[in-house]
Formats: structure tokens, sequence, C-alpha cells
């Protein structure tokens, strides 16, 4: 048994009221090592400057039937979850999509405009923004392993080099205890420069704390900011989680997310940068 189909064995035997939602997460994680998604990746932006993600303003062509399947398969997991509002969903399986509006509002994270489409649909919102957030995972991912080598040290900024996204967790590393961001969409990590606040870039340690859960089985603390109220899942690590790992060390982690929230802090809606990407169907059908 992979690693990845122990820890999703392990949360189902833990945690057997996930088990609806585990079947959407398992769909993403079965796309993610998939070649196809590969083939998606544009050329590496040699030119952009350091402080903008690598995929900001891309024109992104993509295969015929590349995006449209993923969808429907999220879709009939999630509504079969028994959940009336993921259930809501089900009217979108023979429903023709506009991938090409969907695909970069979900790269996004662009909120209004995934609810206009959920409204379009008249499917509910909330269902509908928590699968889309999971379309881009296996392309994004792909992006990561392409331009890994590529990524520029020295960084300063907080969001991830590659989509922009808010880290999903810190990893404190090794005996040198180095602080790694970690992007849980693209699997990107990129060192973090001193304790501060990825938000609001708060230094002052008179308005950051740690919050350490009580009988939490992990080895892990919340850092927050007073300031701006956001919070960050902090692990300690000998070494860092694989990108492929990322969707589950996150979702594994939610007890965190729940005592954050039961103290009044919260994580930001949408990304740490915006991009603006458009995307267009080349033609070309995917390999089966």
């Amino acid at each position: 048994m992979t690693q990845i189909a122990t820890g999703l064995h392990e949360l189902r035997q833990q945690h057997p009221e996930w088990a609806p939602w585990l079947a959407v997460v398992q769909v993403v994680i079965s796309e993610l090592a998939d070649a196809k998604w590969d083939a998606a990746v544009p050329s590496y932006p040699a030119s952009q400057p350091m402080q903008v993600p690598l995929l900001a303003d891309a024109k992104l062509s993509l295969p015929v039937n590349l995006l449209r399947p993923m969808l429907t398969h999220l879709i009939r997991a999630a509504s079969n979850s028994g959940s009336p509002a993921m259930s809501t969903l089900s009217a979108l399986v023979d429903r023709e999509v506009d991938m090409l509006t969907l695909f970069p509002a979900a790269l996004r994270q662009d909120h209004e405009a995934l609810k206009k489409i959920a409204a379009a649909s008249s499917v509910d919102a909330g269902a509908f923004e928590a699968i889309a957030a999971l379309i881009p995972a296996p392309f994004l991912q792909a992006c990561h392993r392409a331009w890994e080598n590529s990524l520029a040290p020295g960084r300063t900024e907080n969001y991830c080099p590659v989509c922009g996204s808010w880290p999903a967790f810190a990893e404190v590393r090794g005996i040198e205890r180095s602080r790694y961001l970690r992007c849980g969409r693209c699997g990107a990590g990129w060192q973090a420069h001193g304790l501060s606040c990825p938000y609001c870039g708060m230094t002052d340690h008179k308005e950051l704390l740690s919050l350490v859960p009580e009988n939490s089985a992990l080895n892990a603390v919340i850092d927050a900011c007073k300031r701006c109220l956001g919070y960050l899942k902090t692990f300690t690590k000998l070494q860092g989680s694989k990108p492929a790992n990322m969707l589950l060390d996150d979702l594994a982690s939610v007890e965190l997310d729940i005592a954050a929230a039961e103290q009044g802090y919260k994580r930001p809606q949408g990304a740490g940068y915006f991009l603006n990407v458009s995307v267009a169907e080349n033609g070309a059908r995917r390999a089966r």
C-alpha cells in the first residue's frame, strides 16, 4: 500500500463520517501523477519578476476533454455524499459547464466568479466552490514538477511562487529548524525569512502568538496574528511533505483549523496574488 493510500485508509478509520468527502479527495489524488497534465504545462516564463508567481498572466492552451471528465467524476462523488448541499451538484452531470470560464476562475480562487457560475447553474454555491477549488490541483502540481528546479531562491513574498496561493501550512524542518511555507494546491515549498504573519507581514513579537492545542497527537502549533486575526498551522518535521501528500496532510490536521476558529482566527479568502490567467482549448485530444 502506498503512503497516500495508507493515509486515506487511516483517515477513513479515524473519521468514518468523512468517507463521502474522502471519496471526492481520492478522485483528485488519482489524477495528480497522470502524465496527461504534464503536457498542459505552459513554457517556463523566464522573464517573470521574482515577486510575481510563475502562472501570473499565463495564456493556457488545454486539450479538449482534459478538464470535463475530472469535473464529472468530482461531481458524481460529491453528489453521492448524502449532503443536501452537495446533492444539488448532480444537476451539473448532464449540463454543459463552460470550462473555459470555470477553470480560470478556480485557478484564480475567484470567489465572486464561482458564485455567479453556481447561481447560473442553480446549485449550492458553497458546495460548488469546494469542488471547484480541487479542479486545478493536478494541473498546478504538474506545473510545480516542471518548474521546481527553476524556482528562484531568496524571495520574500509569502504567497506561492508558482500559483500565488496563501500557504496551507508551514514546516519547521530538521535540526536547523529552517521554516518553509507550503502551498496546498501545487505543492510548492519556499523558505520563510523570519517569524512573521504571512498575510499582513506583522513582525512585532507582541502581536504574534502560538497556540498549542490540548491533547493533540500532531507535532504542531497554530501561529496566529493579533492584528489581522490570520493563522497558519506549523508542523515540526525532519523532511518536508511530498506535494502529492499535501491534501491529506492539510485534511488530517483539521483539528488545528477548528481550534484556531474557536479562538477567533481565520485564513484569508482567495489567493495572495490574483492570477490573471486565460484558458483556451487547443483542439487536441488528450491521450487515453
